[in-house]
């Protein structure tokens, strides 16, 4: 079947924009090195046409944020019948929303930092919980707008309620979890391994440690005890099918392991559409379980479909 013809959407207009043109050109690279017939689909708001026009087999969904990863394009390619990549309408739109994909995760019983949804304007006077706390926009990626409230820290961020603020009014309040930065792929019913990050030259696992050069480092698989490592294998696994996720995720975790057993593991989130860049996660952790590049990329257009 290495005759389909792919077209892999790409850029769009989120904030993740670059990201999205990254990772669609490294996905176009890699298919066409597969034997696919590839077209790059710089998405724009003309794009039902443009693929109409195309006629492609498949979608291949390389594009990040709103828009791409909130079940707003995967309606689109479901009306069109058109077949594509990643996680379906409803799915998609949970996992954006990382209120309403705790809410479900945590209902699942996987672990959740306590939090809580505010509009912004109104954490400038006082700290909506006490410090240490991460604020983050409710649907962004790539940690965009996220700020870390530090112990000691006299008042909430200003940079809340500034001009400049570009990521919408509601806003999570989320406990910080101090600790290690660590992330696990799943594939299909396949959970694979996990890998720990570690920023290189930065506070946290900000935007330029996730995809400059260098920002980050990546340990795969994460240097922690076989039942940690199991146990984020089955939380990522059970995350993965409350939301309803297909094709390919990615869950985050934090981990104190100055606290006993399991009691500093938490889950973050999931990341139904994660990066393809050439600093991404899953194709390391792919990877490591002998899953080269192209070989992932072709599963993931094998099992693309409609209806997920």
């Amino acid at each position: 079947m290495k005759n389909k013809h792919i077209a892999v959407l790409m850029g769009g207009f989120s904030s993740e924009r670059p990201v999205s043109l990254s990772s669609g050109e490294a996905c176009a690279r890699a298919l066409e090195a597969e034997g696919y017939r590839v077209t790059r689909v710089d998405v724009a708001r003309d794009v039902a046409r443009v693929l109409e026009d195309l006629g492609p087999d498949v979608a291949f969904n390389a594009l990040h944020g709103p828009f791409g990863e909130d079940g707003t394009i995967q309606g689109v390619l479901e009306y069109l019948g058109l077949p594509y990549t990643h996680s379906g309408v409803r799915a998609s739109a949970i996992a954006m929303d990382k209120e309403v994909a705790k809410l479900v995760a945590g209902a699942a019983g996987v672990p959740v930092a306590a939090s809580r949804v505010m509009s912004r304007f109104d954490i400038v006077g006082e700290h909506p919980m006490e410090p240490p706390y991460v604020v983050k926009p409710v649907a962004e990626g790539s940690s965009f707008g996220v700020v870390i409230v530090r112990e000691g820290q006299g008042r909430p961020p200003q940079i809340l309620t500034s001009d400049d603020w570009r990521y919408g009014d509601r806003v999570m309040v989320e406990r910080y979890v101090h600790g290690r930065e660590l992330t696990c792929a799943v594939m299909g019913d396949r959970v694979l391994g996990v890998c720990e990050i570690v920023p290189q030259g930065h506070s946290f696992y900000d935007y330029d440690s996730k995809y400059a050069p260098g920002g980050s480092k990546h340990i795969c698989p994460a240097e922690i005890s076989p039942n940690i490592y199991q146990r984020i294998q089955k939380l990522s696994l059970m995350a993965h099918r409350a939301i309803g996720c297909r094709g390919v995720s990615r869950s985050d975790f934090r981990y104190d392991d100055r606290l006993p057993g399991e009691e500093g593991l938490v889950w973050l989130e999931v990341n139904t559409q994660p990066g393809m860049t050439p600093t991404s996660l899953v194709p390391d952790i792919a990877s490591e379980a002998g899953i080269d590049f192209g070989s992932l990329l072709s599963w993931m257009v094998e099992d693309a479909s409609c209806s997920r």
